[in-house]
């Protein structure tokens, strides 16, 4: 007989039940239990062996599309990354950031060139990326980044470049140890004219896992509650990549330095470049919102089982979940919870659409 809290789950669960279901039985082992472990370098070598055993079981393909690979699945990819978050936001972050962000660049701002070469790998984690947008002068202004990407004609290459201090690549989640290529928005000037914040596939380390040739990196050090996560900075002196190398699904440069999109605009362009990566954005709003049922249910039991006080009359003490006040507290936050979980269906519903 199904149970008035499997009722509750199924509910909340929503449309996406079979992907959190099947993010319950991947995480119901032992080596994704929560752990408090304070050492970055064990922390961030636990992450990435967890990423790689939910690689192995195909975890992370769904999310992408069948014609590059993947099993078709927006929805559902955004739901189970979310439920990473009731095992270790760690490892939802450095989930989300790979398969999410660096690979969402990918997928989206590239084309067939890009999809051949790099999908197949990213998923099963051949290839370790992370998503270079926000410097330290500019994060959510994404527009007036400053790091530039000058297409030379001479060789067909671009010349990535941080022309500024406060050009350098900041807080980048995996470019302190594991990402060797970076998915790196810069400016593309050809012609002496900048053409507008683009995306690049930059290499940044070899397969030693030293910087490459005018790649500094540095790290960021411990981040609040994340140690798993290598979170760096990354300065650029004059990189060459290939002209091959730009995301050209929307825009492209010729071997000659001219420049086509079928978008006229530069700021259509723009934001239809950036509206493909909103995936990520609903991936963490719903992540904060498990964590946060985490917190929830640990505050919960907690009252259920905790007394204090004797009440009149009676020899036990009180449960603190009796006491009104602390009803007060928690129940409507439980509440707001629920809400909160029936919008994240609702918005990830809208965006599988």
């Amino acid at each position: 007989m199904t149970t008035a809290a499997e009722h509750i789950r199924i509910t909340l669960d929503g449309a996406w039940r079979q992907a959190r279901e099947r993010a319950r039985t991947d995480l119901d082992r032992p080596e994704f239990a929560p752990h408090y472990t304070p050492d970055l370098d064990e922390a961030r070598a636990i992450t990435l062996k967890q990423m790689r055993m939910l690689a192995e079981s195909g975890y992370a393909r769904a999310g992408f599309a069948k014609a590059v690979g993947g099993g078709g699945d927006a929805g559902g990819a955004v739901a189970s990354i979310e439920m990473l978050a009731m095992s270790d936001l760690s490892l939802m972050v450095k989930a989300g950031v790979q398969w999410g962000l660096f690979g969402g660049a990918i997928e989206n701002l590239g084309t067939a060139r890009h999809h051949d070469r790099y999908i197949g790998p990213l998923i099963d984690l051949d290839l370790l990326g992370c998503f270079a947008m926000t410097e330290t002068g500019h994060g959510s202004d994404v527009q007036s980044l400053e790091t530039t990407a000058s297409y030379d004609p001479g060789t067909e290459e671009f010349v990535i470049h941080s022309p500024t201090p406060s050009s350098r690549k900041d807080y980048i989640g995996g470019a302190a140890q594991h990402a060797t290529v970076a998915a790196v928005f810069a400016q593309l000037i050809t012609g002496g004219k900048s053409q507008g914040v683009h995306c690049f596939v930059v290499p940044i380390r070899d397969e030693n896992g030293d910087d490459l040739p005018g790649v500094t990196t540095s790290d960021c050090g411990h981040k609040g509650g994340l140690p798993g996560v290598d979170n760096g900075r990354i300065m650029f002196d004059h990189v060459r990549i290939p002209r091959e190398n730009l995301l050209n699904r929307y825009a492209d440069v010729e071997p000659d330095g001219t420049y086509v999109s079928a978008i006229e605009n530069p700021n259509r362009r723009f934001f239809t470049m950036v509206g493909t990566l909103v995936r990520g954005r609903v991936t963490v709003g719903g992540s904060a919102g498990a964590a946060a049922r985490v917190a929830l249910s640990v505050a919960t039991r907690y009252a259920l089982q905790r007394r204090q006080f004797s009440a009149p009359g009676d020899e036990k003490e009180v449960l603190l979940m009796d006491y009104l006040v602390h009803q007060r507290r928690l129940l409507p936050l439980i509440a707001r919870s629920y809400a909160l979980t029936f919008a994240q269906n609702e918005l990830i519903s809208t965006m599988d659409r």
